[in-house]
């Protein structure tokens, strides 16, 4: 056929002798000007590169909007190209009906549609380099493209072309969207004044864009890349390069920071308050104020959600017209031979199978773009909301009544749950919000159209679905429920292992670790059945969301059949087996969204009142801080991003929302007095005073000391003059000097979870000279150098723990440190011994302190420190007693003198007996033994680069990335075996059988529909076949059904089979694991494998793996499916999967990075919050409110861009894979209609299309998460590889005798001890003989081998040459369980563990109760056992917490006795405790151990002076062996060198 512009099938084509205009060719030939025009003018523009260099500024990306109009110029180019599509569609199917070829029906339209897409790059090269001047061309253009139009408008109308006709419908609306183009240039113009006017406006880029480090370009792209999230793609593709860090995601935009979101909802919730000020009953509402401030971006979010979710129904509309056009065009063939004038109408037009496979294409594309818009908007409201909430939460926190928490109304957990749980509650309702009123349209949009089809049988199929919605909700409350006791079992299950932990070496020692075990195992297997249930309920969720579908589509054919002489068309089949997937979703996730919204109304219910509870009095002297007003607010209407001034830093804009005008404090003249209280009334909110009468003075630049009983309000009085407690009555006067200038330690020792020495400078500046002199007076040096990184080490929660006094220290010398007028000291001498009680006192308080001329307050029992006080106040039951100097009292109270004395002097008689005991130097072990041994923990690794398999040398970049990006297959295989292969093979099996059968039964529907409509038998033979097919299809949908059931159980069953198994290896590879991996391996670290890595494993790990199966299985029977139907399009495939294996490789990759990002950035907020709520009067006393919310808000933003990202990424990936599914149905329905396979299969071909199009991110999503989930499962596996200690001896437990060892007498044979193969020997050939019951004392210096000697009897260490003979046999030949349980051993640090007193002296329930009130009555326990409730049941609490450490020593002596072991082996058993039990200890040795071989390994020389034998050790050699007084006599002796400096 030839091809020509006019066509060659009409003379009349080229005559114009009619006029110019009066030809239709000519004036088609005229509408190709403009674009040829713009062509011309741009491409040279846009190749010479104008652009790039003639920025008048400098913005570091080119993502700017400059010109106004910007949206609306995209929105209409694009709806500009639609129309163009639809131009050139008209044209090409107007010029299939002629003759001849003729071009001028779809040429110019191709053009302009060239034009049109040239010109949207052209105007985004200029914007971004912000030459304005350039836009003439465009202006031009708009103005040719318009006339030249309307030219041809003008033109149909006279000829009489009417709306009817398409082409007069498109060029109409062409004519107004150029217009619209022409004004939007005209107003940039006006706008901009590039052109025609003399001073053209200057432009600065928004701020967030001058800041380099705002990343986060959502808001500030041009529409086609917010649209398909283009500008990620540099950030997700690096991350192949180097993993993606805080630093590489920047900071957060102005308009997202909490900041900015915390004053609009505050503003919000003020005026609520304002609302209901008068109506006393009424609270204010959070959901009103949440909708004034968050409202437009939902309602935003729920317009793209309407649109997305009525452009879904466009799927099943196209594929009916599809099927129907191929349908009839084989009825009706033949071309018609119509002149070139002829016009198609809209409905012909829509008949054509070509054109609806385009719009479908297109349809797909906008509405997953609106979709996932929609996601975006809603998340991003959601991060703001948190975010906003956060703060609230915090304001509120610092300023809470501290009765309010010391007297239990707000727990610290409330609060944190309020932090971790209601905020995310909240923001998740939010982020389903627009489903609940898009929902209910979508599914009566759905019924609609079902209607249409099937008329009354569809809505048989519909009241299926509707009637098993409510068992979906069932279900998903019994979930929650079975969530629930499933926590309740696992944070048992965790305490239980926690105790096992701590106490491993004590287990170890006696032989019990297999008891606690199964106690482990016990409440595991309770948590199973929990697990069970949750798992059989999240099956039974899976299968009905499978299940449905099939049993509405069965019901409805079936009725269909049965009711309706016509026979089911294919169209109608598969049009509204689409939409039955449509309408499935909505109806289960409602369910979902339902429970979330029960739960947002309670957690407002929570927040609300936890926002109106009780504030701290506005009346006390911190006034300054108390109320919140937002004067400084108020000028900017609204507060937008224009009122946060850049170049403070945030914190003083905080300080000037905050702060309300300051009310002048109360002052008094007189300089010598620091702070006053008259006639002072004060209550802990009960309304009862706990303080009465209280009038004193505190002197300025002196020591003033508060002294009286325990509980008789010294403590109290201190808050009180900080204002903490309710002023009942009277005034608290200061000195104006000293009113913001307070430092304070309270009694019990507050930590940051930060550096030591930001615990000590705690913001301010810092002083090299002052902070030295600080710790020397804390005494803080010798502990700061046993630290794995000195002062610069982490401690407090998430960092090393520090014994009690170690902690006040450095509380005091955080106190010292600051440089205010006023000190306040709480009793920081309790945790103390008395060598650093008077250190500090000298050096700390009388240097430091009076050197500065600091006044200070300091309450106290240590009333030997009395003499030094300048002023004293005694206390007695919440009134002042005396206040005065010594002198005065010692003359007007002469009685209250004289008890202080007697008191005095008994203080020094225990200070004699406490100069031996020496707690620092315990101290300082326990954490030298924490840190122990340091050479291992010296690089304390992270935990992954630990579990990072052994690589070879060539650890370059490229085998990192290589195994970034690598599935974890082995692991993957690992987690499916450790289920076992019959439930893997029956998981597989069941699952291929399910798909099977699902695709069975499409098949069989069309092949049953596409037989209907070609048999043209009898009405007879009609009716069989019917019943046949229904037969065939019922049976196909039960057994569907049916596996839809097994599948989704196995999975779970399986999952559940394989965490049973993980854990259980788990326990028992640690348990017997060598005590060195305990000494090495953090605590924390081991936890984690049994707390989140277990808790993935059970509950996280089996729904992705079913999610992730079951939507692969469905894109390749899908895509099986479509090429059984046209084989053509597997050639297709091949570039759709090059670039859905790329899309994947690089998300997976980002997604892993970024979720380690959120996950790592939301502990350190939850812990400042859990912080801030623990240490209230301290922040408030130094009066550093705005410091901590500063750091609150950083920290917060900082998760909420992680958060951000995270989300942006999936919304990358989905549009991605989207558009990839848009692709594939294109392709299917083009060359399905190209190759016309039967209606019914090409029907099949196109629904499983569709579907393609919802599973494609799931595979990438599930993927992703697998991957991240199988972190879990590596690092459980890594412990599992670890050597186990060798439990077997040589000797048969048999040949043991019962009583052995009956003697107790050990001969050491060249012994040689190591603690691993690779380390050096800690003892070097020891050589000694202990005859039985003889008493033997070791010593030697810190580090010479003593433990090791002791461990080296347990075979804790590696024996690795000579032996230790007990009793004639070697203990190398006997298996660990007997030799460990028939000695006994006392350790340094006593350890209890929770359960009652008898499980604790007795866990083998092996002994009678006699023998255990024996073993405690000489331990001198039994009195107070038998006071307690309960006697030998009585409840022991975690750690042994509710008894004293020397108690606690006891009971590990009673817990010896009680195992009748000839050799009992004490391992500086008398550190820890003061000297009374001391004695006891030493006395119970002597008498009760009279007959048996004890081994002391001496803390203090003393101890073993009178000992039968003595072991000197140095450097893990024998050095001295003898008796002690023999040993004496050597002047120059190692012995006697101890035992001079010791004493």
């Amino acid at each position: 056929m030839k091809a020509a512009f006019c066509g060659n099938d009409n003379a009349s084509a080229y005559d114009i002798s009619a006029g110019v205009l009066k030809n239709v060719c000519f004036v088609d030939a005229l509408n190709l000007v403009p674009h040829v025009f713009l062509l011309f003018i741009t491409f040279p523009i846009l190749f010479i590169g104008w652009g790039s260099q003639s920025s008048k500024v400098q913005i570091h990306h080119n993502t700017w909007l400059h010109f106004p109009g910007h949206n609306l110029r995209w929105i209409l180019t694009f709806t500009l190209l639609f129309v163009h599509v639809c131009e050139i569609a008209e044209g090409i199917v107007s010029d299939a009906n002629m003759k001849s070829r003729h071009l001028h029906l779809f040429l110019p339209a191709m053009m302009g549609f060239v034009a049109a897409t040239t010109a949207i790059v052209y105007y985004h090269n200029i914007e971004t380099s912000n030459f304005p001047k350039l836009l003439l061309a465009l202006f031009l253009y708009w103005i040719m493209a318009f006339v030249t139009k309307t030219i041809k408008l003008v033109r149909y109308c006279e000829d009489g072309v009417t709306f009817s006709q398409l082409r007069f419908c498109i060029t109409g609306i062409m004519v107004i969207l150029y217009g619209l183009l022409m004004a939007v240039e005209i107003n940039v113009i006006r706008v901009r004044r590039y052109v025609f006017f003399m001073n053209p406006q200057k432009v600065k880029p928004p701020e967030d864009l001058q800041d380099l480090g705002v990343r986060f370009l959502q808001p500030f792209v041009n529409l086609l890349s917010k649209a398909t999230y283009w500008w990620m793609n540099t950030l997700i593709i690096s991350a192949h390069k180097k993993p993606i860090d805080l630093k590489a995601i920047g900071k957060l935009p102005i308009a997202m920071r909490a900041l900015t979101n915390y004053v609009c909802l505050k503003e919000a919730y003020e005026e609520q308050k304002k609302k209901v000020a008068n109506q006393p009953n009424k609270i204010p509402s959070i959901w009103l104020a949440m909708y004034r401030a968050f409202g437009r971006p939902i309602l935003l979010s729920s317009t793209f959600r309407y649109l997305a979710d009525l452009l879904g129904f466009a799927g099943p509309l196209c594929i009916s017209g599809i099927v129907e056009s191929l349908q009839n065009r084989t009825d009706t063939t033949g071309k018609s031979n119509e002149t070139s004038t002829s016009y198609l109408s809209s409905q012909d037009f829509l008949k054509n199978a070509y054109v609806l496979a385009v719009l479908l294409f297109l349809a797909l594309i906008l509405q997953r773009t609106f979709l996932q818009a929609s996601y975006y908007v809603t998340i991003e409201t959601g991060i703001n909301l948190r975010g906003a909430l956060l703060a609230m939460i915090y304001n509120k926190i610092l300023r809470l009544s501290t009765s309010n928490l010391s007297m239990g109304e707000m727990t610290l957990g409330q609060i944190n749950n309020l932090v971790a749980i209601e905020t995310n509650q909240l923001m998740w309702f939010l982020f389903l919000c627009p489903n609940l009123w898009a929902m209910p349209v979508q599914i009566i949009m759905g019924v609609i159209l079902l209607y249409n089809l099937l008329r009354v049988s569809a809505l048989v199929g519909a009241a299926v679905i509707v009637l098993l919605a409510p068992i979906q909700y069932f279900i998903a409350t019994k979930l929650a429920e079975a969530q629930k006791s499933t926590l309740d079992y696992s944070t048992e299950r965790l305490k239980k292992t926690n105790e096992i932990l701590k106490g491993i070496k004590l287990l170890k020692l006696y032989a019990w670790e297999h008891i606690f075990c199964t106690s482990v195992e016990e409440t595991r297997t309770k948590e199973l059945i929990s697990l069970k249930t949750f798992a059989l309920y999240t099956s039974l969720s899976i299968f009905m969301n499978a299940a449905i579908p099939i049993a509405a589509v069965l019901a409805t054919f079936v009725t269909y059949e049965y009711q309706n002489e016509a026979t089911l068309q294919p169209y109608q089949a598969f049009a509204s087996l689409s939409l039955f997937h449509i309408l499935v979703t909505p109806l289960f996730l409602l369910s979902t969204v339902v429970r979330f919204a029960v739960k947002a109304v309670i957690s407002v219910q929570k927040l609300n009142e936890f926002l109106i509870s009780d504030e701290i009095g506005d009346d006390s002297w911190r006034s300054a801080e108390s109320s919140v007003t937002y004067e400084s607010c108020k000028k900017h209407t609204g507060l937008h991003t224009k009122a946060i001034n850049r170049k403070q830093p945030l914190r003083h804009q905080l300080d000037s929302y905050e702060q309300p005008p300051r009310r002048q404090p109360r002052p008094f003249e007189t300089d010598d007095i620091a702070i006053k209280v008259t006639n002072g009334y004060f209550s802990w909110g009960s309304g009862l005073a706990t303080l009465s009468n209280i009038n004193i003075r505190i002197p300025t630049g002196q020591m003033t000391m508060i002294v009286g009983q325990v509980g008789c309000g010294k403590s109290s009085l201190l808050l009180a003059i900080l204002g903490e407690m309710q002023t009942l009555e009277g005034k608290v006067l200061w000195n104006n000097r000293n009113r913001y200038s307070v430092a304070y330690a309270a009694q019990k020792p507050w930590l940051l979870n930060a550096t030591v020495e930001e615990n000590i400078i705690f913001g301010s500046p810092f002083n090299k000279q002052r902070y030295k002199a600080v710790t020397d007076a804390c005494s803080l040096q010798p502990d700061i150098d046993l630290l794995p990184f000195g002062d610069q080490t982490e401690i407090g929660e998430r960092g090393i723990n520090l014994s009690g006094g170690q902690r006040q220290r450095i509380c005091v010398a955080r106190a010292l440190y600051q440089n205010t007028n006023i000190v306040f000291l709480d009793d920081p001498f309790s945790a103390l011994d008395i060598h650093l009680s008077d250190h500090l006192m000298q050096e700390g308080i009388l240097k430091f302190l009076q050197e500065d001329k600091r006044t200070l307050i300091l309450v106290t029992h240590k009333l030997q420190y009395l003499p030094h006080a300048d002023w004293i106040i005694a206390m007695k039951d919440g009134y002042v007693l005396r206040e005065g100097t010594l002198k005065d009292i010692q003359t007007k109270d002469v009685e209250l003198y004289e008890h202080w004395k007697t008191l005095m002097n008994r203080q020094d008689q225990e200070l004699e007996k406490d100069m031996e005991t020496d707690q620092t130097t315990l101290e300082r072990k326990t954490l030298r033994r924490a840190m122990y041994p340091r050479e291992s923990k010296a690089q304390l690794e992270d935990e992954d680069e630990e579990e990072e398999e052994e690589e070879d040398d060539d650890d370059n970049m490229s085998t990192v990335m290589r195994l970034r990006t690598k599935m974890p297959w082995r692991t993957c295989w690992r987690y499916l075996t450790s289920g076992g292969f019959f439930l893997l093979f029956l998981m597989i099996f069941s699952k291929l059988l399910k798909h099977s059968v699902i695709v069975a039964i499409d098949y069989w529907l069309a092949r049953w529909t596409s037989m209907e409509n070609k048999t043209g038998d009898s009405i007879e033979r009609n009716r069989e076949n019917k019943s046949h097919h229904v037969a065939v299809f019922s049976t196909l949908c039960g057994a569907g059904i049916f596996l839809c059931l097994v599948t989704s159980l196995t999975v779970e069953w399986m999952g559940l089979t394989a965490a049973k198994n993980l854990h259980h290896n788990l326990l028992n590879k640690i348990i017997l694991g060598p005590i060195r991996f305990f000494d090495t391996t953090p605590l924390g670290l081991i936890l984690n494998r049994f707390s989140a890595d277990t808790n993935i494993i059970d509950q996280h790990i089996p729904p992705t793996l079913e999610s992730l199966t079951r939507s692969t299985l469905l894109c390749l029977s899908a895509i099986g499916m479509i090429s059984y139907a046209t084989p053509w399009f597997l050639v297709a495939l091949v570039p759709l999967g090059v670039a859905f294996y790329f899309i994947q490789k690089y998300f997976r990759v980002a997604s892993k990075d970024l979720q380690e990002l959120d996950d790592s950035t939301q502990l350190p907020l939850l812990c400042h919050f859990s912080e801030t709520a623990e240490g209230l009067t301290t922040i408030r006393a130094f009066r550093h409110e705005a410091r901590f919310k500063q750091h609150m808000l950083e920290l917060t933003d900082t998760n909420n861009i992680a958060y951000l990202f995270l989300s942006a990424a999936n919304r990358w990936l989905e549009v991605r894979t989207d558009y990839l599914g848009a692709c594939i149905v294109l392709t299917a329905a083009v060359t399905s209609i190209t190759y016309k396979p039967e209606s019914g299969i090409l029907g099949l071909g196109l629904l499983y299309a569709l579907t393609i199009t919802n599973y494609l991110n799931w595979v990438v999503r599930n993927l992703a998460d697998l991957e991240v989930q199988m972190g879990a499962v590596k690092k459980v596996n890594s412990f599992l590889t670890m050597e186990s200690e060798n439990y077997e001896g040589t000797m048969d437990p048999s040949q043991v005798p019962k009583d052995w060892p009956q003697e107790g007498e050990i001969k050491i044979e060249d012994l040689c001890v190591r603690y691993e193969n690779n380390l050096k020997p800690v003892l070097k050939h020891v050589k000694a003989y202990i005859k039985p019951g003889q008493k033997v004392g070791i010593c030697g210096r810190t580090g010479s081998g003593k433990s090791s000697l002791s461990l080296a009897f347990f075979r804790m260490v590696d024996i690795f040459d000579g032996k230790i003979v007990i009793d004639g046999i070697d203990i190398c030949k006997l298996p660990l369980d007997t030799l460990r349980s028939r000695l006994s051993i006392i350790l340094q640090d006593p350890i209890l563990f929770s359960g009652s007193i008898r499980f604790n002296l007795d866990p083998e329930c092996k002994c009678t109760d006699d023998r255990l009130w024996e073993a405690l009555e000489i331990a001198q326990l039994k009195n107070m056992v038998k006071s307690l409730p309960g006697g030998l049941d009585a409840v022991v609490t975690e750690g042994g917490e509710n008894f004293s450490v020397g108690q606690r020593q006891l009971f590990c002596l009673a817990r010896a006795f009680v195992r009748k072991s000839s050799i009992l082996i004490m391992d500086e058993a008398t550190a820890s405790i003061d000297m009374a039990t001391e004695n006891i200890l030493q006395k119970v040795v002597m008498t009760a151990f009279v007959d048996r071989t004890v081994v002391t390994i001496a803390h203090r020389v003393s101890q073993i002076l009178d000992g039968d034998i003595v072991l000197v050790l140095s450097e893990g050699v024998l050095a001295e062996c003898d008796s002690a007084s023999n040993l004496l006599l050597k002047e120059d002796g190692l012995f006697t060198t101890l035992v001079k400096t010791n004493k």
